[in-house]
């Protein structure tokens, strides 16, 4: 779904490692880890010989080096990132790999892929890599306003009535902000496109990856327009929404069921002359008696209490669906990302 008007909030907060317990975390990467990850990984060993010792901001650098090859799939792509060249980066995991006498990355002409090893690896380093920022950034949050580019990404409907009016205020508090706001309804790789924040309506969290902090969440609501229940019929169970006309948010090529609850859960499977990926495109469909809709209620309110509408299947409500902030882990304590999801949080 891609709009809500949520009435609900939670949050979750990390709890920031200490600066002493980042450090020592990152020294049991370089020491204990290297040989479980050798033993767990045995296929993956490098010729054997004694290891090189790096430098720990070497060792830092060539980590950094490691997970931005893993994210963009390429040492070109990585090095472009890190503004630096190629064969630079290359070097920076070699030396990794020969320290850590394990095998990192598979290469090939086409792609570049972790291996087991280097999988397991690229986790620990995305959490020490982020322990190091966090414990560095807590030294200055205090003092830090948000300031710099800001680029957000969100579902067009859900943009255009909700968040546009207060991406507007949170900018008026923060002057310094230059945001670029992106609205569309595809799914993107928030990584890959290079968004500090991108906003989601779903049941439950993407599985991307990112950090997901629940903003709030809304009821659905089936409804249709008075002439299409009079000329079709009002369903009296979820069963009955076979014999009608239901138009879907989604895709055709997609499984189309609805879910509803009633003493029990009924998936239904629904079909109709419309699918769209767009909640205000249904909505006017609805109203002009094409079939029936299940939307958030927020974008169906005003119809229903002014008679365009009208709820069905009330007494089997559908699951209500929640609006998840996303964020690479790299970004949780910039300022500008906390401070925009602490704002919707109390906003939405």
């Amino acid at each position: 779904m891609d709009i809500l008007s949520p009435c609900k909030r939670q949050s979750t907060a990390s709890s920031p490692f200490s600066l002493r317990e980042t450090l020592a975390r990152w020294r049991s990467l370089s020491t204990g880890q290297t040989t479980s990850l050798r033993d767990r990984h045995p296929s993956t060993h490098l010729p054997a010989h004694s290891p090189t010792p790096l430098p720990q901001m070497d060792k830092l650098e060539s980590m950094r080096a490691f997970t931005h090859v893993v994210e963009a799939g390429g040492f070109a792509a990585a090095a472009r990132k890190m503004d630096l060249s190629r064969s630079q980066v290359n070097k920076l995991v070699m030396n990794l790999e020969d320290h850590l006498q394990t095998q990192l990355l598979h290469r090939t002409t086409r792609k570049v892929s972790p291996t087991d090893a280097g999988r397991a690896y690229y986790d620990r380093c995305l959490a020490i890599l982020a322990d190091l920022e966090e414990a560095e950034l807590a030294l200055t949050r205090l003092h830090q306003e948000p300031r710099g580019s800001l680029r957000i990404n969100a579902p067009m409907t859900f943009g255009t009535l909700h968040l546009a009016p207060l991406v507007v205020e949170f900018m008026a508090q923060y002057p310094d902000l230059q945001v670029e706001l992106v609205l569309n309804d595809r799914r993107i790789d928030p990584i890959e496109e290079g968004f500090d924040i991108t906003l989601r309506i779903a049941a439950e969290p993407p599985g991307t990856g990112l950090i997901a902090h629940t903003l709030a969440h809304c009821p659905l609501v089936v409804c249709a327009a008075p002439d299409y229940l009079q000329q079709c019929g009002i369903p009296a169970h979820p069963d009955d929404l076979k014999q009608h006309d239901c138009l879907h948010y989604g895709h055709r090529s997609q499984d189309n069921s609805w879910t509803l609850i009633g003493d029990e859960p009924h998936t239904v499977p629904i079909g109709g002359p419309l699918c769209c990926n767009n909640g205000e495109v249904l909505r006017a469909a609805a109203i002009a008696g094409l079939g029936i809709v299940m939307l958030p209620d927020f974008i169906v309110k005003q119809d229903l209490r002014e008679g365009r509408l009208h709820p069905i299947l009330t007494d089997y409500p559908p699951p209500p669906i929640n609006i998840y902030a996303l964020y690479p882990v790299n970004r949780h304590l910039s300022a500008k990302v906390t401070r925009l999801v602490e704002f919707l949080a109390e906003k939405i």
